[in-house]
């Protein structure tokens, strides 16, 4: 009686030994890969702090109704969703990254702001600075985009 049993046992961990494992799901994982083509940042290539108006590489600028990434060629501001900058910084061509896998980071000045709109500006400036990190994109930040200071 206990033969059939650790025949049958025996045949499961086999079985179990013999299967794939489950191939990762995650959609950023397929995305990522297309900024592999990227090379790795080259801070030497970047212009100086007084001299980033000549900034090649991609420009986001987080604002309170999401994120601009601005089109070089014609200076218009596109406005994303935080979670569709991953696919549009993917989508650019090679020859968008000249500096490497580097954005240039700016936040939109809003005088008088409320409370909630101060707010919903750190929300969208979080989840884009964690979106590059996770991408491995290096973020040079524009002068004064530091994280906006509370009203004293």
């Amino acid at each position: 009686m206990r033969l059939p049993v650790i025949l049958i046992a025996i045949l499961l961990a086999a079985l179990a030994a013999c299967s794939k494992p489950e191939a990762s799901s995650a959609p950023s994982m397929t995305i990522t890969a297309g900024l592999e083509r990227i090379p790795e940042p080259d801070s030497l290539k970047f212009p100086r702090m007084q001299d980033l108006a000549q900034w090649q590489n991609p420009q986001l600028v987080v604002r309170e109704d999401g994120i601009g990434l601005i089109d070089l060629e014609n200076r218009e501001i596109h406005i994303l969703k935080p979670e569709q900058v991953e696919a549009e910084l993917v989508s650019l061509p090679l020859s968008a990254w000249p500096y490497g896998r580097a954005v240039l980071l700016s936040q939109a000045s809003v005088p008088d702001a409320s409370e909630a709109s101060r707010a919903k500006i750190r929300e969208n400036r979080g989840l884009l600075v964690g979106t590059l990190k996770g991408l491995q994109v290096m973020v040079r930040e524009a002068p004064g985009t530091e994280v906006m200071r509370q009203p004293k």
